[in-house]
């Protein structure tokens, strides 16, 4: 039990300095960041689309598994912390895409949040399996999770 509250107090403690780092962060370094995670998930996406949706690329358990795996870990990492007031317009990499309704409807983006969550943690899962076919399926529902964000949310390029 003193190992569980330990852990536990050690994890509230590393999430209350990541929002205190995002919080101290300049707009600009937010949307950067934000930007590099969103870019490097769809990277590890579409080796996913690319071994077990379009067949272009050989399937290789190991690296779906691990692209998988980058998947859950970015959706799980808190990267709402880098929605800083102020980062609704501005410049990372580029000019930000997101809308500023995104700051407006909470309620709304957390729904669309966890159902994000919880479909990449889903992937992870599936990966491991090996079931192609169950790995194309479960693809499909994350980038559904993906698409949810992106049409209400996402600036058009």
């Amino acid at each position: 039990m003193k190992k569980l509250l330990t852990h536990a107090a050690t994890g509230l403690l590393a999430l209350s300095l990541a929002g205190l780092a995002a919080a101290q962060m300049k707009p600009e370094d937010a949307i950067k960041n934000r930007q590099s995670g969103y870019t490097f998930m769809a990277w590890n996406m579409g080796k996913i689309k690319a071994q077990v949706v379009d067949g272009t690329t050989p399937y290789n358990k190991d690296q779906v598994i691990a692209a998988a795996n980058v998947i859950a870990a970015t959706a799980n990492s808190g990267m709402g912390a880098l929605y800083l007031p102020g980062t609704d317009k501005g410049k990372g990499w580029k000019d930000t895409r997101v809308k500023a309704e995104f700051f407006k409807e909470q309620e709304e983006v957390g729904k669309i949040a966890k159902n994000f969550i919880e479909q990449a943690n889903t992937l992870q899962k599936v990966a491991m399996t090996g079931d192609q076919a169950a790995i194309k399926a479960q693809f499909g529902e994350m980038g559904k999770a993906c698409k949810a964000c992106h049409d209400k949310y996402r600036v058009e390029e």
